[in-house]
Formats: structure tokens, C-alpha cells, sequence
């Protein structure tokens, strides 16, 4: 009986110790459990932040998009403008040197016919 009773206590002794590593596998296992379920929470806090700062982003890229194509516009319009008043320049200088001509031309007649008048009075007065 006693053998018996030594070999149950034993036994349970055994069972105990089989029983308090389990309990402390169980408590690492729910500390690795809770670690990790705080890094996913992190994890998914981390990808929220980066999806805001993307959308932010996204939104920072539409913005400078519209104003560069609003650029782009007035860019062309003051092409189209420079281009008029380029084309009028050229036309005014083509006007300014024909007049430059014209003036040449009416200074050479205007000394021909001072040399005209001159030989004029000239015989006139010889007369």
C-alpha cells in the first residue's frame, strides 16, 4: 500500500511539473501572442498613416498638375500674343524702311530740283 501510495505521489508530482511547463508554454505562448497582435496593430496604424500620406500626396500632385496646365494656358496665350506683336513690329518695320526709301528718294529729287533752281537763277541772273 505504501509502495503504492509512493508511486501515486510520484506520479502526481510528476503530473504537476508536466502541468506548470504547460501553464508557463501556455504564458509565453499568450505573451507572443499579445506581441504580435501588437505589432499588427502598429503594422495596420503604420499602413493607414502611409495610405493618408498618400492620398495627401495624390492630392498635392492634382493640385500643381492643374495650376502646371493653367500655366501651360496663359504660357500659350502670351505666346499667341507675342507672336501678334511681333508680326505687327514686322510690319512697322517694313513700313518704317520703305518711308526710309521714300525719304531718300524725295531728298534726291528735292536736291535735283534745288540744282535746277539754282541753274535757273544762275542764267537768270547771267541774263
Amino acid at each position: 500500500f505504501q509502495k503504492e501510495l509512493l508511486k501515486y505521489k510520484q506520479e502526481a508530482r510528476n503530473l504537476q511539473g508536466i502541468k506548470d511547463a504547460l501553464q508557463r508554454r501556455l504564458a509565453q505562448q499568450d505573451a507572443s501572442v499579445l506581441q504580435l497582435k501588437q505589432e499588427l496593430l502598429r503594422a495596420n496604424m503604420d499602413k493607414e498613416e502611409l495610405h493618408n500620406q498618400n492620398i495627401d500626396l495624390q492630392r498635392t500632385v492634382e493640385e500643381r498638375n492643374r495650376l502646371l496646365a493653367e500655366y501651360k494656358k496663359e504660357l500659350g496665350q502670351k505666346d499667341r500674343h507675342l507672336q501678334q506683336h511681333q508680326t505687327k513690329l514686322d510690319e512697322m518695320l517694313r513700313q518704317l524702311s520703305e518711308a526710309s526709301y521714300q525719304q531718300v528718294d524725295l531728298e534726291r529729287e528735292l536736291e535735283h530740283k534745288e540744282a535746277l533752281l539754282a541753274q535757273c537763277m544762275k542764267r537768270e541772273a547771267e541774263e
